[in-house]
């Protein structure tokens, strides 16, 4: 329990005078309320309206007291006058603090300055507030804190919540977006038995009455692509995946992915459904293709396009034909720093975004023409041996997507998981997988979009936990 101090003993002892006033706030009902925001844009003089929401500003004149009363849709000030709802409830009011919720019933009018109010003719206290909200939340000292008491800081702090209302909007697009072009959506298991479908770190559990390690998934792409080879042509999930590794302003170990998977498309399907999703939703939800992100414009109406095989010979002098032990001296000779003789993929895509990045602040930026080594669950390009039909998104210098024509041949798939185990003694080869597609896949396409990263280009925030509500914290 919090330490109390003289502000909070006062609170205290205002619950103590509720309670002897026969009002018990944490056992109050109030039914048949609207939202503030509804019944002020269908305001009308004499309305009656029934509202509830928490106490930001009280100020007292005489036997009159003026509240300022908010809820999720907006703020309403509240007028309450003695001769209308009677001494005794008069009285109760002066045991209520800034940052209870009550109830009020009434009628609505305008104030001289022009101010929508509601009359009111009755109220109850619905909740006490026994700790003070804090006066000034903002600034960089409080970052912390914020993160920590999000409750408070979606209170007291506007622009947090109007974010997250961004982020709200544009989950409900896509959604809206694919099941509109007859996609379903699907649930897949969170714990699996191996750890797939991307490259990350995952997190053990262990499961005691089946007596079975299993794993946080890192990506739900084998299960999904398990539904193409059953039948289900076009799916997706909004998803909730884990990465037991760094904590960063774009890295958060829980984290949200949409994937999507189309039968008899591909990878240049997945891109058109991309700049789709991302226009159409920039449209919606700011108004415009064209923002501000961080200082920089970002313009929606042009896509461009960059090679990475190009980018590595241009950049490094690393060709697709080379064997992997073969970048490591290349890389070093650049001034990339890798510790071993080994580099993984995540700090191939660290130098990727890297080299991207600067195109990538203007326009939206795919990069094509990807490693097959790098690629382990991606179709190889006919024409081009060692290069996958794959391509990553980055917009304002972040990646935000990633998506293949999906590999459905099981022997290729088999000999890339044996590859893989090879160069990583962590990897396992998902047998279930490959017996899948030995029943057969039809050719697909799949797009994974991060909804954090998008939210934060949509919300011009520079930290992912900017754009989650409860980020993971170290320990107060």
């Amino acid at each position: 329990m919090t330490e109390r101090n003289e502000l909070i003993e006062q609170r205290y002892k205002n619950l103590d005078k509720l309670k002897e006033a026969g009002i018990n706030p944490f056992m109050e009902s109030f039914s048949g309320i609207q939202s503030i925001g509804s019944l002020k844009n269908d305001y009308a003089d004499g309305k009656k309206g029934r509202i509830a929401g928490r106490v930001m500003a009280r100020r007292e004149h005489g036997k009159s007291v003026f509240m300022d009363v908010k809820d999720f849709t907006g703020k309403l000030q509240v007028y309450f006058k003695k001769d209308i709802i009677g001494d005794a409830a008069f009285e109760v009011l002066k045991s209520l603090d800034i940052g209870d919720i009550i109830g009020v019933a009434g009628e609505l009018f305008r104030t001289k300055t022009g101010e929508d109010t509601i009359k009111a003719e009755e109220y109850k206290v619905l909740s006490k507030s026994l700790l003070p909200l804090p006066e000034k939340w903002h600034g960089l000292k409080d970052v912390e804190t914020r993160y920590r008491q999000r409750y408070v800081d979606l209170i007291v702090n506007d622009e947090a919540r109007e974010k997250f209302k961004t982020r709200i909007e544009l989950i409900r697009h896509i959604r809206e977006t694919l099941d509109g072009k007859g996609f379903f959506e699907v649930e897949t298991p969170m714990m699996h038995p191996i750890p797939g479908g991307a490259a990350g770190k995952p997190f053990k559990t262990h499961h005691e009455a089946l007596d079975m390690d299993l794993y946080l998934r890192i990506a739900p792409e084998i299960y999904l692509k398990k539904l193409l080879v059953g039948g289900f042509e076009k799916v997706y999930e909004i998803n909730r995946s884990f990465r037991n590794e760094g904590i960063s302003t774009r890295h958060n170990p829980e984290f949200t992915m949409i994937e999507v998977y189309e039968a008899y498309s591909d990878c240049g399907g997945m891109m058109e459904l991309t700049e789709e999703i991302v226009r159409s939703a920039a449209k919606k939800i700011m108004g415009s293709e064209k923002f501000t992100y961080q200082g920089k414009e970002v313009d929606l109406s042009v896509w461009k396009k960059v090679s990475f095989a190009e980018l590595m010979e241009k950049n490094f002098g690393i060709r697709v034909d080379e064997p992997l032990d073969g970048w490591v001296k290349k890389l070093k000779a650049k001034g990339i720093e890798i510790e071993g003789d080994k580099v993984s993929k995540t700090q191939i895509i660290n130098i990727v975004g890297e080299l991207v990045e600067p195109g990538a602040e203007t326009h939206p930026v795919f990069v094509v023409d990807m490693f097959k080594e790098l690629s382990p669950l991606a179709k190889e390009k006919k024409d081009e041996p060692g290069l996958v039909d794959r391509f990553e998104l980055y917009i304002g210098g972040m990646e935000v997507a990633n998506a293949y024509s999906e590999l459905n041949d099981p022997i290729d798939q088999r000999e890339r998981f044996l590859e893989q185990a090879k160069a990583d003694p962590d990897a396992m080869v998902d047998e279930d997988f490959v017996r899948a597609l030995e029943y057969g896949m039809p050719p697909a396409g799949g797009l994974g979009i991060g909804i954090d990263r998008l939210a934060m280009i949509f919300t011009d925030s520079a930290s992912i936990r900017e754009v989650i509500m409860f980020p993971h914290m170290r320990p107060e």
